[in-house]
Protein backbone atom coordinates (compact mmCIF):
# COMPACT_ATOMS: atom_id res chain seq x y z
CA UNK A 1 0.00 0.00 0.00
CA UNK A 2 2.81 2.41 0.74
CA UNK A 3 4.21 1.90 -2.76
CA UNK A 4 0.91 2.64 -4.46
CA UNK A 5 0.28 5.62 -2.20
CA UNK A 6 3.59 7.12 -3.23
CA UNK A 7 2.87 6.47 -6.90
CA UNK A 8 -0.52 8.13 -6.70
CA UNK A 9 0.99 11.09 -4.87
CA UNK A 10 3.49 11.57 -7.69
CA UNK A 11 0.72 11.34 -10.28
CA UNK A 12 -1.43 13.88 -8.47
CA UNK A 13 1.50 16.26 -8.23
CA UNK A 14 2.29 15.81 -11.90
CA UNK A 15 -1.13 17.01 -12.92
CA UNK A 16 0.04 20.48 -12.04
CA UNK A 17 2.54 20.27 -14.86
CA UNK A 18 0.64 18.39 -17.56
CA UNK A 19 0.80 13.86 -20.14
CA UNK A 20 3.93 1.68 -27.45
CA UNK A 21 6.45 2.58 -29.20
CA UNK A 22 7.28 0.17 -32.04
CA UNK A 23 10.24 -0.06 -34.37
CA UNK A 24 10.35 3.21 -36.29
CA UNK A 25 11.84 2.08 -39.58
CA UNK A 26 8.69 3.30 -41.36
CA UNK A 27 9.07 6.85 -40.09
CA UNK A 28 7.87 9.43 -42.66
CA UNK A 29 10.32 12.07 -43.86
CA UNK A 30 10.42 15.48 -42.20
CA UNK A 31 8.67 18.33 -43.97
CA UNK A 32 8.88 22.09 -43.66
CA UNK A 33 6.35 24.50 -42.20
CA UNK A 34 5.84 28.26 -42.15
CA UNK A 35 4.79 28.41 -38.50
CA UNK A 36 4.11 25.90 -35.73
CA UNK A 37 0.50 25.02 -34.92
CA UNK A 38 -0.31 26.39 -31.47
CA UNK A 39 -2.87 23.91 -30.23
CA UNK A 40 -3.20 20.16 -30.02
CA UNK A 41 -4.59 18.63 -33.23
CA UNK A 42 -7.56 17.69 -31.09
CA UNK A 43 -8.30 16.90 -27.49
CA UNK A 44 -10.68 13.95 -27.48
CA UNK A 45 -13.15 13.45 -24.66
CA UNK A 46 -12.34 10.92 -21.96
CA UNK A 47 -12.65 7.38 -23.25
CA UNK A 48 -13.14 3.99 -21.70
CA UNK A 49 -9.84 2.12 -21.50
CA UNK A 50 -9.14 -1.55 -21.78
CA UNK A 51 -6.34 -3.09 -19.77
CA UNK A 52 -4.57 -1.80 -16.66
CA UNK A 53 -4.93 1.66 -15.21
CA UNK A 54 -1.93 3.59 -16.62
CA UNK A 55 -1.51 5.32 -13.26
CA UNK A 56 -1.25 2.01 -11.41
CA UNK A 57 0.24 -0.62 -13.70
CA UNK A 58 1.17 -4.17 -12.60
CA UNK A 59 4.62 -4.49 -11.07
CA UNK A 60 6.89 -7.03 -12.82
CA UNK A 61 9.33 -6.91 -9.91
CA UNK A 62 12.99 -6.08 -10.34
CA UNK A 63 13.77 -8.98 -12.71
CA UNK A 64 17.56 -9.02 -13.26
CA UNK A 65 18.07 -5.86 -11.21
CA UNK A 66 18.76 -5.37 -7.52
CA UNK A 67 16.39 -3.29 -5.40
CA UNK A 68 16.75 0.46 -4.95
CA UNK A 69 19.84 1.69 -3.11
CA UNK A 70 20.63 5.24 -2.06
CA UNK A 71 23.04 7.53 -3.90
CA UNK A 72 23.81 11.19 -3.19
CA UNK A 73 20.38 12.20 -4.51
CA UNK A 74 17.56 9.79 -5.24
CA UNK A 75 17.94 6.05 -5.60
CA UNK A 76 19.65 3.66 -7.98
CA UNK A 77 18.85 0.25 -9.43
CA UNK A 78 21.65 -1.73 -11.06
CA UNK A 79 21.89 -5.21 -12.59
CA UNK A 80 22.50 -7.99 -10.09
CA UNK A 81 25.23 -9.21 -12.42
CA UNK A 82 26.74 -7.64 -15.53
CA UNK A 83 26.20 -4.26 -17.14
CA UNK A 84 29.85 -3.19 -16.80
CA UNK A 85 32.35 -3.38 -19.64
CA UNK A 86 35.89 -4.69 -19.23
CA UNK A 87 37.17 -1.11 -19.25
CA UNK A 88 34.82 -0.30 -16.36
CA UNK A 89 32.33 1.64 -18.46
CA UNK A 90 28.62 1.35 -17.69
CA UNK A 91 25.55 3.12 -19.04
CA UNK A 92 23.30 5.35 -16.94
CA UNK A 93 19.82 6.84 -17.26
CA UNK A 94 18.83 9.47 -14.69
CA UNK A 95 15.04 9.79 -14.51
CA UNK A 96 13.20 12.71 -12.93
CA UNK A 97 9.65 12.38 -11.52
CA UNK A 98 7.77 9.12 -11.08
CA UNK A 99 10.72 6.85 -10.36
CA UNK A 100 8.67 3.77 -9.37
CA UNK A 101 6.38 3.75 -12.44
CA UNK A 102 9.45 4.35 -14.63
CA UNK A 103 11.34 1.51 -12.94
CA UNK A 104 8.53 -0.96 -13.64
CA UNK A 105 8.90 -0.33 -17.38
CA UNK A 106 12.67 0.17 -17.39
CA UNK A 107 13.61 -3.25 -16.00
CA UNK A 108 11.67 -5.01 -18.78
CA UNK A 109 14.06 -4.00 -21.56
CA UNK A 110 17.02 -2.00 -20.23
CA UNK A 111 19.29 -5.07 -20.38
CA UNK A 112 22.06 -3.78 -18.15
CA UNK A 113 21.66 0.01 -18.10
CA UNK A 114 21.78 1.53 -14.60
CA UNK A 115 18.82 3.68 -13.53
CA UNK A 116 18.74 6.53 -11.01
CA UNK A 117 15.27 7.79 -10.03
CA UNK A 118 14.64 11.18 -8.42
CA UNK A 119 11.35 12.59 -7.10
CA UNK A 120 11.29 16.08 -5.61
CA UNK A 121 7.61 16.94 -5.27
CA UNK A 122 5.12 19.37 -6.80
CA UNK A 123 5.69 21.11 -10.12
CA UNK A 124 8.89 21.78 -12.02
CA UNK A 125 10.10 24.41 -9.52
CA UNK A 126 11.71 22.03 -6.99
CA UNK A 127 13.61 20.30 -9.78
CA UNK A 128 14.87 23.59 -11.18
CA UNK A 129 15.88 24.81 -7.74
CA UNK A 130 17.69 21.62 -6.73
CA UNK A 131 19.76 21.43 -9.91
CA UNK A 132 20.47 25.16 -10.24
CA UNK A 133 23.77 24.50 -8.48
CA UNK A 134 26.07 23.13 -11.18
CA UNK A 135 27.87 20.93 -8.65
CA UNK A 136 24.80 18.83 -7.75
CA UNK A 137 24.57 16.67 -10.87
CA UNK A 138 28.32 15.90 -11.16
CA UNK A 139 28.24 14.94 -7.48
CA UNK A 140 25.39 12.54 -8.21
CA UNK A 141 27.34 10.96 -11.08
CA UNK A 142 30.38 10.53 -8.83
CA UNK A 143 28.18 8.89 -6.20
CA UNK A 144 26.80 6.40 -8.72
CA UNK A 145 30.30 5.60 -9.94
CA UNK A 146 31.42 4.87 -6.38
CA UNK A 147 28.51 2.50 -5.89
CA UNK A 148 29.27 0.72 -9.16
CA UNK A 149 32.94 0.35 -8.24
CA UNK A 150 31.90 -1.50 -5.10
CA UNK A 151 29.23 -3.55 -6.84
CA UNK A 152 31.43 -4.65 -9.75
CA UNK A 153 34.74 -4.87 -7.92
CA UNK A 154 36.21 -2.83 -10.77
CA UNK A 155 38.02 0.30 -9.49
CA UNK A 156 37.76 1.79 -12.97
CA UNK A 157 33.97 1.74 -13.07
CA UNK A 158 32.71 4.94 -14.68
CA UNK A 159 29.74 6.27 -16.63
CA UNK A 160 30.41 5.64 -20.31
CA UNK A 161 27.03 6.71 -21.71
CA UNK A 162 24.59 9.08 -20.00
CA UNK A 163 20.93 9.93 -20.64
CA UNK A 164 18.46 12.26 -18.92
CA UNK A 165 14.83 11.16 -18.84
CA UNK A 166 11.82 12.90 -17.34
CA UNK A 167 8.08 12.61 -17.07
CA UNK A 168 5.78 15.55 -16.39
CA UNK A 169 7.34 18.14 -14.04
CA UNK A 170 10.74 16.45 -14.05
CA UNK A 171 11.83 18.44 -17.10
CA UNK A 172 12.82 21.23 -14.69
CA UNK A 173 15.92 19.25 -13.71
CA UNK A 174 16.85 18.46 -17.30
CA UNK A 175 16.43 22.11 -18.20
CA UNK A 176 19.03 23.15 -15.62
CA UNK A 177 21.51 20.39 -16.44
CA UNK A 178 21.47 21.18 -20.17
CA UNK A 179 22.65 24.70 -19.33
CA UNK A 180 25.67 23.45 -17.37
CA UNK A 181 29.16 22.29 -18.46
CA UNK A 182 28.26 18.63 -17.79
CA UNK A 183 25.69 18.87 -20.60
CA UNK A 184 28.52 17.94 -22.99
CA UNK A 185 28.44 14.44 -21.48
CA UNK A 186 24.69 13.96 -21.92
CA UNK A 187 24.23 11.73 -24.96
CA UNK A 188 20.45 11.34 -24.88
CA UNK A 189 17.42 13.29 -23.63
CA UNK A 190 14.02 11.61 -23.23
CA UNK A 191 11.00 13.78 -22.39
CA UNK A 192 7.75 11.91 -21.74
CA UNK A 193 4.85 14.38 -21.92
CA UNK A 194 7.26 16.57 -20.06
CA UNK A 195 8.27 19.75 -21.85
CA UNK A 196 6.35 22.92 -21.04
CA UNK A 197 7.02 26.66 -21.35
CA UNK A 198 5.29 29.92 -20.60
CA UNK A 199 3.68 32.17 -23.17
CA UNK A 200 5.50 35.16 -24.61
CA UNK A 201 4.52 38.36 -22.82
CA UNK A 202 3.27 41.01 -25.19
CA UNK A 203 3.36 38.63 -28.13
CA UNK A 204 0.61 36.97 -30.11
CA UNK A 205 -1.85 34.98 -28.04
CA UNK A 206 -0.49 31.52 -27.36
CA UNK A 207 3.06 32.21 -28.57
CA UNK A 208 5.57 29.99 -26.78
CA UNK A 209 8.26 31.82 -24.82
CA UNK A 210 11.19 30.64 -26.92
CA UNK A 211 13.94 31.77 -24.55
CA UNK A 212 12.78 29.24 -21.93
CA UNK A 213 13.41 26.27 -24.17
CA UNK A 214 16.15 27.40 -26.56
CA UNK A 215 18.62 24.93 -24.98
CA UNK A 216 16.18 22.09 -25.74
CA UNK A 217 15.97 23.32 -29.33
CA UNK A 218 19.78 23.38 -29.52
CA UNK A 219 19.87 19.80 -28.27
CA UNK A 220 17.22 18.77 -30.81
CA UNK A 221 19.41 20.24 -33.58
CA UNK A 222 22.32 18.09 -32.43
CA UNK A 223 20.05 15.04 -32.41
CA UNK A 224 18.79 15.86 -35.90
CA UNK A 225 22.43 15.74 -37.03
CA UNK A 226 22.84 12.37 -35.23
CA UNK A 227 25.27 13.84 -32.73
CA UNK A 228 22.83 13.13 -29.88
CA UNK A 229 19.56 11.26 -29.35
CA UNK A 230 16.36 13.04 -28.35
CA UNK A 231 12.92 11.49 -27.88
CA UNK A 232 9.95 13.74 -27.13
CA UNK A 233 6.34 12.68 -26.56
CA UNK A 234 3.26 14.79 -25.93
CA UNK A 235 -0.38 14.26 -25.02
CA UNK A 236 -3.32 16.44 -26.08
CA UNK A 237 -3.82 17.94 -22.62
CA UNK A 238 -4.36 21.71 -22.58
CA UNK A 239 -3.12 23.17 -19.27
CA UNK A 240 -4.31 26.48 -17.80
CA UNK A 241 -2.21 29.54 -18.49
CA UNK A 242 0.95 28.04 -20.00
CA UNK A 243 2.01 26.19 -23.12
CA UNK A 244 1.02 22.57 -23.50
CA UNK A 245 3.45 19.81 -24.38
CA UNK A 246 1.84 19.81 -27.83
CA UNK A 247 2.56 23.50 -28.39
CA UNK A 248 6.13 23.17 -27.17
CA UNK A 249 6.77 20.09 -29.31
CA UNK A 250 5.40 21.92 -32.36
CA UNK A 251 7.65 24.88 -31.59
CA UNK A 252 10.76 22.69 -31.38
CA UNK A 253 9.88 20.91 -34.62
CA UNK A 254 9.24 24.26 -36.32
CA UNK A 255 12.65 25.53 -35.22
CA UNK A 256 14.12 22.55 -37.08
CA UNK A 257 12.19 23.62 -40.21
CA UNK A 258 9.88 20.66 -39.80
CA UNK A 259 6.21 19.83 -39.42
CA UNK A 260 4.48 17.06 -37.52
CA UNK A 261 3.00 14.39 -39.80
CA UNK A 262 -0.33 12.71 -39.13
CA UNK A 263 -0.05 9.17 -37.82
CA UNK A 264 -2.42 6.48 -36.60
CA UNK A 265 -1.17 3.76 -34.30
CA UNK A 266 -2.18 2.19 -31.01
CA UNK A 267 0.58 2.02 -28.44
CA UNK A 268 1.04 0.90 -24.85
CA UNK A 269 -1.48 1.53 -22.07
CA UNK A 270 -4.14 2.79 -24.45
CA UNK A 271 -2.05 5.52 -26.07
CA UNK A 272 -3.22 6.45 -29.55
CA UNK A 273 -0.63 8.12 -31.76
CA UNK A 274 -1.92 11.01 -33.85
CA UNK A 275 1.30 12.60 -35.14
CA UNK A 276 5.04 12.10 -35.42
CA UNK A 277 8.25 13.71 -36.61
CA UNK A 278 11.66 12.18 -37.30
CA UNK A 279 14.85 13.86 -38.36
CA UNK A 280 18.16 12.11 -37.79
CA UNK A 281 18.08 10.94 -34.17
CA UNK A 282 15.40 13.43 -33.10
CA UNK A 283 12.01 11.75 -32.67
CA UNK A 284 8.69 13.25 -31.64
CA UNK A 285 5.52 11.27 -30.96
CA UNK A 286 2.16 12.98 -30.47
CA UNK A 287 -0.72 11.21 -28.72
CA UNK A 288 -4.43 11.73 -28.25
CA UNK A 289 -5.99 12.01 -24.80
CA UNK A 290 -6.58 14.81 -22.35
CA UNK A 291 -7.02 13.23 -18.93
CA UNK A 292 -4.98 11.86 -16.05
CA UNK A 293 -4.61 8.28 -17.40
CA UNK A 294 -3.44 9.68 -20.76
CA UNK A 295 -0.72 11.58 -18.93
CA UNK A 296 0.33 8.55 -16.87
CA UNK A 297 0.39 6.33 -19.96
CA UNK A 298 3.48 8.11 -21.30
CA UNK A 299 5.51 6.35 -18.62
CA UNK A 300 4.65 3.16 -20.48
CA UNK A 301 6.92 4.33 -23.30
CA UNK A 302 10.02 3.82 -21.14
CA UNK A 303 10.42 0.12 -22.02
CA UNK A 304 10.21 0.76 -25.74
CA UNK A 305 12.55 3.76 -25.68
CA UNK A 306 15.17 1.57 -24.00
CA UNK A 307 14.65 -1.29 -26.45
CA UNK A 308 14.33 0.67 -29.67
CA UNK A 309 16.82 3.47 -29.06
CA UNK A 310 19.24 3.33 -26.13
CA UNK A 311 20.31 -0.32 -25.86
CA UNK A 312 21.12 -0.66 -29.59
CA UNK A 313 22.78 2.76 -29.69
CA UNK A 314 25.00 2.17 -26.69
CA UNK A 315 25.51 -1.58 -27.13
CA UNK A 316 25.04 -1.95 -23.40
CA UNK A 317 26.56 -5.13 -21.93
CA UNK A 318 23.56 -7.29 -20.99
CA UNK A 319 22.73 -8.09 -17.40
CA UNK A 320 23.14 -11.76 -16.57
CA UNK A 321 19.85 -13.52 -15.80
CA UNK A 322 19.32 -14.28 -12.14
CA UNK A 323 16.94 -16.63 -10.40
CA UNK A 324 14.86 -14.78 -7.85
CA UNK A 325 12.73 -16.08 -5.01
CA UNK A 326 10.83 -12.79 -4.61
Amino acid sequence: MRRWSSVLAVVAAALLAWPALAEDADAPPATTADEPPREAPHAAPKKKRDGPNPCMTPDPGFLDYDRWENVSLGQMVAPVKGGVRKNGGFDLVVHFHGHEPARKEFVKTAKGIVLVGIDLGLGSGPYEARFADASVFPRLIASVEERMKKRSGNPKAHVQHLALMSWSAGYGATSQILRQPIADKVEAVILLDSLHAGYQEGGDKGQVRAAQIEHFVDYARLAAKKKRLMFLSHSSIIPPGYASTTEVANHVVHELSGKMKKATRKDVLGLEMISRFDKGDFHVRGYDGNDKPDHCAHLGLVASVMKVYLVPRWKTPPAKPVKRDD
